[in-house]
């Protein structure tokens, strides 16, 4: 299985990025994924989790300015994020069982 992430990059706050993770290697309908983050000298932390039908849940911290979703045709898991704060700063990873992407870093400027 192999995750590749990207989308990260530099963005003022209030702005927005969007995240893909592309999947290789897995049968990527049937499974649940998730969206990790890790801030520096912090523990990663989770953010958003799709299931396979498509519910999802959010972490507090995120809720009502994140986005996840899923393209089961073209295998890439999203992160749309909005009003983007500078403590959402990381390095963002995907997840589906027990693989990770490589991260993709976001980084918000104040």
């Amino acid at each position: 299985v192999q995750l590749q992430a990207s989308g990260g990059g530099l963005v003022q706050a209030g702005g927005s990025l969007r995240l893909a993770c592309k999947a290789s290697g897995t049968n990527f309908r049937l499974h649940g994924m998730g969206w990790f983050r890790q801030a520096p000298g912090n523990q990663r932390e989770w953010v958003a989790t799709i299931t396979s039908g498509g519910a999802t849940t959010y972490a507090d911290s995120v809720r009502g300015r994140f986005t996840i979703s899923r393209d089961n045709i073209k295998r890439t898991l999203y992160l749309q994020m909005d009003k983007l704060k500078p403590e959402d700063t990381a390095v963002y990873y995907c997840n589906v069982q027990s693989y990770w992407g490589q991260g993709t870093l976001v980084t918000v400027s104040s």
